[in-house]
């Protein structure tokens, strides 16, 4: 039967690339397509994965050197499928010549199958598994059928405490499979964060979906986050903040010494160096540390000391504002 090859786009139409292009420029034109035409990303959308099959079938083609020869000469088609070296004139179109010209003929059982070409370096990072989830090429016959759908994935939160979110520790969690993972905190994690566990989510005939788990960062009961520091109110003494000393201070990381200088008023931050989050880049930020005076309002011994204080006279706190 006389195939009607107007309805088959060039090989290279399909790409959206130029006869002459470079297999760079190939693959670069390929990896846009896949990632918008990917199954696993149109699932209620048939026709983004027939044509998803196109274009992996014309990828196969056009980057094995030998095939691309094979189709520019006009010896196969855009299935990869032998013409017929005679037909109605020109026995197959070549290089130059436009689909549907020839008008020769092709035999369905002569075709050539073989070895898809190896995906996974165009779908590395593309998906979040380093390949590609349904499978590689689309060899063979035809090659218009979908790939495999992949098992569904699994959502899960996991709940973090303040410290362990900070110092970024590693987790477990327990899956709906009856397995217990380990899993390492992203740098800069933050409250709804969600990382991806490939092939732990429910099995399918395309492989495995994956489990995502979105981490709760649990509030503390004094420490409060700004951004990558860790903030935290300090209650000091009188006596702490007159004469100066040395307090010791909570952290994500335990606690730790913390000089108070002579003099100290209420709102004064001090700083400790890195006891904050782990950022992004792996630098961890700080925990400033406000101090709060504890002033005790029953005791007797402070107040006469004020009153007497107070009658020797004292300068006024709020000149400054002109009151």
């Amino acid at each position: 039967m006389v195939e009607n090859e107007a309805r088959m786009a060039d090989l290279y139409s399909q790409l959206g690339v130029a006869r002459d292009a470079s297999e760079a420029d190939i693959k670069k034109a390929y990896r846009k397509l896949a990632k918008e035409l990917h199954p696993d990303r149109n699932r209620d959308n048939p026709k983004a994965a027939e044509r998803f099959s196109a274009v992996t079938r014309a990828y196969d083609i056009l980057t094995d050197k030998d095939k691309r020869a094979q189709y520019d000469r006009g010896e196969i088609d855009e299935e990869g499928n032998p013409r017929m070296p005679f037909g109605f004139g020109a026995g197959g179109y070549g290089a130059g010549s436009q689909p549907g010209s020839g008008g020769g003929f092709r035999r369905p059982e002569a075709g050539m199958g073989g070895e898809a070409a190896d995906l996974s370096d165009l779908f590395e990072g593309l998906f979040g598994n380093g390949q590609a989830r349904s499978g590689g090429g689309f060899g063979g016959f035809g090659g218009r059928r979908p790939p495999p759908r992949r098992g569904a994935d699994v959502s899960y939160r996991l709940a973090v405490s303040f410290a362990d979110a900070a110092t970024l520790k590693e987790q477990r969690v327990s899956l709906g499979n009856g397995k217990t993972i380990s899993i390492k905190l992203p740098k800069g994690v933050e409250e709804g964060a969600k990382i991806r566990l490939s092939g732990q989510g429910e099995q399918g005939p395309g492989g495995n979906g994956d489990a995502i788990v979105t981490i709760h960062i649990t509030p503390h009961r004094f420490f409060t986050r700004e951004g990558d520091d860790i903030r935290l109110n300090l209650p000091i003494s009188l006596d702490e903040a007159l004469l100066g000393a040395k307090v010791k201070v909570p952290t994500v990381d335990g606690a730790v010494m913390l000089s108070v200088p002579k003099g100290s008023t209420s709102g004064k931050v001090l700083r400790l160096k890195g006891k904050g989050f782990t950022g992004k880049s792996g630098d961890r930020g700080d925990q400033l540390v406000t101090l709060m005076i504890d002033v005790p309002a029953d005791d007797a011994e402070l107040n006469q000391f004020v009153q007497s204080w107070k009658s020797k006279g004292k300068r006024n706190p709020r000149a400054a504002l002109g009151v």
